[in-house]
């Protein structure tokens, strides 16, 4: 048996230990999924959305206790882990009107009748980050079953409290046993056998960009589905006509919550020249005033890092000549700490400008023209988020129809909803969770054909 030991980042006090998973234990929870597939697809529409209810509301009577979970194994602000738990139980309810919902289509053909059903996939494998554990893991869960797959989900070593917590919920709320399981385990144990595993029929990841390839390359192997949720280097475009004071303040919520922990983080914020000084000094302003401190007080809005290999990491990307354009503060003492930090680099190609940092660093760069803007945005590998600031509406729309992003915001920095699509363009990712078309991701459309006879 392998135990892994937990740690508050915070603090860096120990949590206990968790049981990973061998490959064997592994391969042994795919078969019950398995198992119980048969009878989970056969549950009546009307009955499996009422077990999907029910664990709504279990997750929504614990969610106090689900965010003090994730507050301790996280780090993150207790008003955030709360933000989480409840969006937990949003996820589900919106999914629990999914199954009897799932329509097929009657197509008019010559001869007879034509008719397409929804059928699960079978058993899907749910690879889940240490970022926001609680609500990426529902993503992929509540959709999955509510189209009748069974579900094996492996949270991220560091942070697999809440996901444990969350299997037990739904045994109490009567989902099957088999049906929703959690695998604690390393990635290159359990991770690999859900891409190796033919009775794994779908992988959803959510991570970097380098294991969902190697995801991707695997799974290509049994023609195995994936959606894949991974990087983001995110443009926050401010244009001379908008709201520069707004803009400025909204900047840090942007890209230091979760302490820059966020695949869509806004952290590269390019602002139009002619206003580029004034916003500066007010961002300056709206840095220096961002509460970072202990997770369990009300007032807190951004916690610690992952872990101290990761505040090391996002370290590097700040030399000690590096050109601060503003820094705010952080505890000293034990916990993974540090500063939110805006940088004003010389080049748009400078390490800190192309690559994820995953921490609370952003760059501020200037630019000339709508056409200057697009370029800089549209100028990554990747193309999650990103936020478009004017007061002019035509401008709104042919920039936001210009930058490729999967997921876009004028004059606000919202991402995420849980009844629309998410997910990105280029190597920022494959396929969409929430809303509507998620459901389509965790079924195969079926086409059955009735000849009419004489």
């Amino acid at each position: 048996m392998s135990l892994l030991d937990l740690v508050n980042p915070a603090t860096e006090e120990p949590l206990g230990a968790v049981e990973l998973l061998s490959a064997a234990q592994a391969a042994e929870a795919v078969g019950r999924a398995q198992a119980a597939f048969p009878g989970w697809r056969a549950v009546a529409p009307a009955d499996r959305a009422r077990l999907l209810r029910r664990f709504a509301a279990a997750v929504d009577a614990h969610r106090e206790e689900l965010a003090q979970l994730e507050v301790r194994n996280a780090g993150h602000p207790v008003t955030s882990a709360r933000g989480e738990a409840a969006a937990v139980r949003d996820v589900l309810e919106y999914y629990a009107a999914a199954p009897e919902r799932l329509f097929g289509r009657q197509i008019p053909v010559a001869g007879g009748l034509d008719v397409t059903f929804a059928e699960p996939l079978g058993v899907v494998g749910l690879i889940v980050p240490w970022n926001f554990p609680m609500p990426i893991a529902s993503w992929g869960f509540a959709p999955a079953l509510a189209a009748g797959n069974t579900v094996v989900l492996k949270p991220a070593e560091l942070t697999p409290l809440t996901a444990l917590r969350l299997a037990e919920l739904a045994r109490d709320a009567g989902i099957p046993d088999g049906v929703f399981q959690v695998l604690p385990g390393e990635g290159p144990v359990v991770g690999r056998l859900f891409v190796d595993d033919p009775r794994v029929r779908k992988v959803v990841f959510t991570g970097s960009t380098r294991v969902g390839k190697e995801i991707m390359a695997g799974a290509a192997a049994q023609v195995k589905r994936v959606t894949l949720e991974l990087g983001g280097k995110s443009a926050n475009i401010v244009f001379a006509d908008a709201d520069v004071a707004r803009a400025a303040a909204a900047a840090p919520g942007a890209v230091f919550d979760n302490a820059g922990q966020d695949c869509c983080a806004r952290s590269r914020i390019l602002v139009q020249r002619t206003v580029f000084d004034e916003f500066c000094a007010r961002l300056d302003e709206a840095v220096r005033a961002v509460r970072v401190g202990d997770p369990t007080r009300e007032d807190t809005e951004v916690g610690p890092l992952i872990s101290a290999a990761h505040r090391d990491r996002v370290a590097a990307f700040v030399p000690a000549d590096a050109p601060v354009v503003s820094r705010g503060s952080a505890p000293s003492g034990p916990g993974f700490w540090f500063p939110p930090t805006v940088l004003a680099p010389g080049s748009a190609t400078d390490r800190v400008c192309v690559e994820e940092v995953f921490g609370p660093v952003a760059v501020v760069l200037p630019f000339d023209d709508e056409a200057d803007a697009v370029r800089l945005a549209n100028d990554s590998e990747y193309g999650l988020s990103g936020s478009i600031w004017t007061g002019d509406v035509g401008r709104a729309l042919r920039v936001s129809r210009a930058v490729e992003a999967g997921n876009l915001s004028v004059n606000s920095h919202s991402s995420v909803r849980y009844g629309t699509p998410f997910g990105g363009f280029k190597q920022s990712g494959l396929g969409r969770e929430l809303g509507p078309d998620a459901l389509a991701a965790f079924t195969e459309v079926k086409n059955v054909f009735f000849a009419s006879g004489e």
